[in-house]
Order: C-alpha cells, then structure tokens, then sequence
C-alpha cells in the first residue's frame, strides 16, 4: 500500500478522515477558544426505564438530558479487539449526569492544522479517556409521555482515530427544542482498537476485529430501537447523521447487513466512503503494529496484555510512516473483510441492504482551506503540482493545469484548495448518483455560506455547517463570527434536517423547491443566506474527477 501509485479513492476518504481530525477533543491542549459550553441551571431530576434499569437524568433549558448512558459492556481485557457486548443491568435508580469518557485516542492531527485554525473548532469537551468506553447521551423534550418523536443519531468526526459524541459543538439541546426530537450522541472504539485487522492469523475469533467501532455503533443503535421509546422517541423513525469521519460511518452503516432496520434515513456530511481498507494491507498494516511492539508475527493475543499507553504509541508510529502529512494510507479504519462489511460500501454501486432508506448528502465548498490554512503562502506551483499528485497520482498534471488555467489570478495554494475541496465534492456525489438509482430519494447540498472569522480566509470551510445543522452558532462565535444574519440560515439547514428526520424529505417552507437528486438534472440546494436550487454546479469539475475516482 506505501508503494506505487496511491488510490485516489482510498485518498479521498483518508483525507477526509484526516480533516475531520480537528473536530476530535484531543486538540483540547490548544489554548484559546471562546466556545462556550452550555451552563444552564439544572431545573430538577427526571427519571427514565431503560432494559438494564433506572436512568436519573437533568432538565436543562426545558430538555430531558441523560448522559453517559452504557449501550454495551467492557471492552478492555479479554473483549479488546472483540464484537461488543450487552450492558451489565443494575437495581434502582443509576445516575446519568455526566459523559462518559472518550475512547482511548491519540491525536493524530501534529502539524497538519494550523493552531490558530484548529482554535477556532475546539470546544469543551471530558478530558477522561478510558478504553471502555461504550457510552451514550440523550436530549429529549419528554419522557414516558407516549412521544413519536424522530431520532437523530449523531456520529462524530475524527475519522476513525480520534473524537467524541460529548463535544460540546454536539449538544443537542437546541436542536430537540426546535424540531421536538429526539437527539442521541455516542461513543465507540477508535483507531488501533476499532480497527485493527489481523485476517486468518489470528484465528476466527478475531473475524470482525477490523471492524470492531462500527459494530460498537450497531450495539448502540440496537439499544436505540429497544429503549428509546421510554425516552419519547420512536424507534421505527430513526435518522443517523454525521460529518467528515462521521459521514463516512453513515455510509459505511448503509452497507453493514448488521445495520439493516435499526436506522430508517441517513444525512452524510463532508465524507463519503466509497472503498473500505481491503484485508490485505489490512492484515499487512496489523503487524506493523506487532512489529512496533517487539511481538513475534501473528501474536495478536499478546496485544491484550499491553497498556492502553503503548498500543496507542504503536498506533502513532504506525500512522506516521503509513500517512505522514500528505500520505492517504489509513490503517485503522474500516475493512472490507467479506462478512461484517461484505465488500466496498458504494464500489461498484450502492449496497442494495440500504435500498429503501433516503439519503441526505452533501459537501462545503471550500473544504481545503481548513486543512491547508496553515501551508506557506509562499508555495509555488511546482509544489502544488506534488500536493495535487498525493490525492491524484498520475492524474495530478492534467488536474492542476485545468485549475491554474481556469484560475490564473490566485496563488498556487489557492489552487490545490480549490482542487482537493471539489475532490470532496465528487466523492459524495459518486455515492448520491449511485444510491439515486436505486428505490428511495436522495437530495444533494452544498454549504456555500462564508465564515468572517480569520479575515475571511476560511470560507466555507470544513465542518462549518455543524453548528448550523444543530442550531449551536452562539455557541460557536469563534467559528461562524457574530453577525445576526446567522439565524436565518439556521433557519434553513436546521429545519431541512428536522424535515427530513421526520419525513425523508428535507422540503419545508423556508427554502426553495428542493427537488430529489437523479443522473440527469443533478438538482443541489446551495445554502446562503438566501438559498438556490442549481441543476449540476460544477460540472466540468464533477466529470475531471469522476474519471480520476472510478479508475
């Protein structure tokens, strides 16, 4: 996999893995964010039955919030690298008022963002990590109270090494208000833990190693459908939705035979996961990690000895000589091992497991800027012609002379940006085009709005539509400014995901006619201040690297 032409396929969702790294808590180190948690009074206890038992939960602002709910047992000792289990059941009443703890991670991102970038993302978020970690938090209206409301499941970004559902970007408080859901978050196992891949060396009981964090999020979607009606919500509508790493789970759950029913729509966005890790360099990747650890090859039980410290300190040394800063290998993410994941998720079409669920997915138009804000504004086109050869092998010439030419007034880093951040968007229209032939609508966006902060240079950038989505902008000033115009498209985006949660379509009276997405009219919603419907924007840009994706 290190050698030769990289799949650009494959490097697409690696960067998107890698771009969503600066969403995950383990950038908290960086000082200076004017992000605020919510600090709202705790207006009084209320209680909730779960299947294992009694949950005391807060009211806070009107909304029902449990947190740190337990969806699945240990997975430390002998269940490390194991499918998950059930949660233990106890007697009485079992607090849950605070996270759980962030499973066991390692930052990934180094030098890749800028501080001064990544600054602007972070918010608070628990500070505890612990390899079990198998955790869950809900905010409702109301409980017990016969409710049918939809339930939104967030996945968090960070690819598939680093982050969690209790960042405070995530709180759903607004959102269950404004659309009376249901609003669920998680935690599941990441990196080397999540994702680690030994094939037939290890024995059968390791088969579904490899994908061990998307079984953790199946465990608890399984408990969403058996418990979430005793928090108001209504296990027969259930939307998954998430951004970056997180859109990419969504996809990958659209493939998972696992998954089947336990979800009912599903929103990607900013990532789109095409093709899975084969096993191959799967495996090869998982004895790298033996051999960072001095373990003879195929002694994978022996990594149920380690501390948590030193496997993670293998899994650091592994992604550095697989990724690097420009690299697009990525060992610990989802494989396509033939039984959990039964091949590529929409490689060579849309899993058919998922026919009948509506998609809701979509890209930001400036992607790049938060991943290459901080490269020199000195790069010359020569150095950009290498950047662009890293996510398009040997298409990298052609790509580059069709943007300098279209775009021969900006600088050279102007140029890959603008590159890489359509790169992103074919990927995700390959994955709409793909599920749109199929049975149920899919409807395309694009985030177009502009963020002030950082004088500008950010655009619309990556993840900027998150507080949006959630109706969270005040709680993040130091990513989408101040101005008061922000509530409208709030309005808009906020309220098209509440619709579609509700309906499958995500048409409602604050935006234009939003027609579903198909081959030949490819309508998008352009989100701004004032939205637009356009039939296929960026055409000549979509086939360049159509033809450079599905080589």
């Amino acid at each position: 996999m290190r050698s030769g032409r990289p799949s650009v396929v494959s490097a697409s969702s690696a960067l998107m893995g890698l771009l969503a790294c600066v969403l995950a808590s383990g950038c908290a180190h960086i000082p200076r964010s004017e992000n605020k948690a919510r600090e709202a009074q705790d207006e009084g206890p209320v209680i909730a039955d779960t299947a294992q038992g009694q949950v005391r939960g807060a009211t806070l602002e009107g909304i029902r919030v449990f947190k740190g709910l337990a969806y699945g047992g240990p997975t430390s000792g002998k269940n490390r690298f194991m499918p998950p289990t059930r949660p233990e059941s106890w007697s009485g009443v079992r607090d849950a008022l605070a996270f759980g703890p962030r499973c066991a991670q390692r930052s990934a991102i180094g030098a890749n963002v800028a501080p001064e970038v990544v600054s602007t993302l972070v918010t608070p978020d628990t500070k505890e990590m612990s390899e079990d970690c198998l955790r869950l938090n809900i905010w409702t209206p109301n409980v017990a109270d016969g409710g049918k409301r939809p339930v939104m499941v967030w996945l968090h970004g960070g690819g598939f090494v680093e982050g969690s559902g209790s960042a405070a970007m995530y709180d759903g408080t607004a959102l269950a208000r404004r659309g009376d859901v249901v609003v669920v978050t998680l935690n599941h196992r990441l990196g080397v833990f999540g994702y680690l891949y030994p094939g037939a060396a290890a024995g059968e009981a390791w088969a579904s190693s490899g994908n061990a964090g998307m079984l953790d999020i199946v465990a608890a979607l399984q408990w969403v459908r058996d418990n979430i009606a005793s928090f108001g919500g209504d296990p027969g509508n259930v939307t998954i939705f998430g951004e970056s790493g997180g859109g990419m789970k969504v996809t990958l759950l659209l493939a998972m035979p696992a998954a089947q029913g336990l979800f009912h729509r599903a929103i990607s966005q900013s990532g789109a996961m095409m093709k899975a890790l084969a096993s191959e360099p799967a495996a090869s990747q998982a004895g790298e990690v033996l051999a960072e650890l001095g373990l003879k090859p195929g002694d994978f039980a022996a990594l149920r000895e380690l501390p948590v410290e030193k496997v993670l300190d293998a899994q650091a040394a592994v992604l550095k000589k697989n990724r690097g800063a420009f690299s697009f290998n990525s060992p610990f993410s989802p494989v396509a091992d033939g039984t959990v994941l039964p091949g590529h998720p929409f490689d060579p079409e849309a899993p058919a497991v998922s026919a009948s669920v509506p998609l809701l997915i979509g890209t930001n138009k400036d992607e790049m800027t938060l991943f290459l804000y901080g490269q020199t504004s000195l790069m010359t086109d020569g150095m950009a012609r290498m950047g662009m050869g890293r996510i398009a092998g040997e298409a990298a010439g052609p790509i580059f002379d069709h943007y300098r030419k279209r775009l021969p007034e900006d600088s050279a880093k102007e140029v890959l940006m603008t590159a890489g951040s359509d790169m992103f968007r074919t990927s995700s229209l390959l994955v709409a085009e793909r599920k749109a032939a199929q049975q149920a609508p899919v409807y395309v966006y694009q985030f177009n709005w502009e963020t002030p902060v950082l004088d500008g240079r950010l655009k619309a950038t990556h993840a900027l539509e998150i507080p949006f989505v959630f109706d969270n902008v005040d709680l993040m000033p130091s990513l989408t400014g101040r101005a008061p115009e922000r509530a409208g498209l709030v309005d808009q985006m906020s309220t098209a995901w509440i619709f579609f949660a509700r309906s499958g379509s995500p048409q409602h009276p604050g935006i234009p006619e939003w027609p579903a997405y198909d081959a030949e009219r490819r309508a998008t919603m352009l989100f701004n201040l004032q939205s637009q419907v356009e039939n296929d924007p960026g055409r000549e840009e979509r086939l360049l690297w159509r033809e450079v994706l599905t080589k």
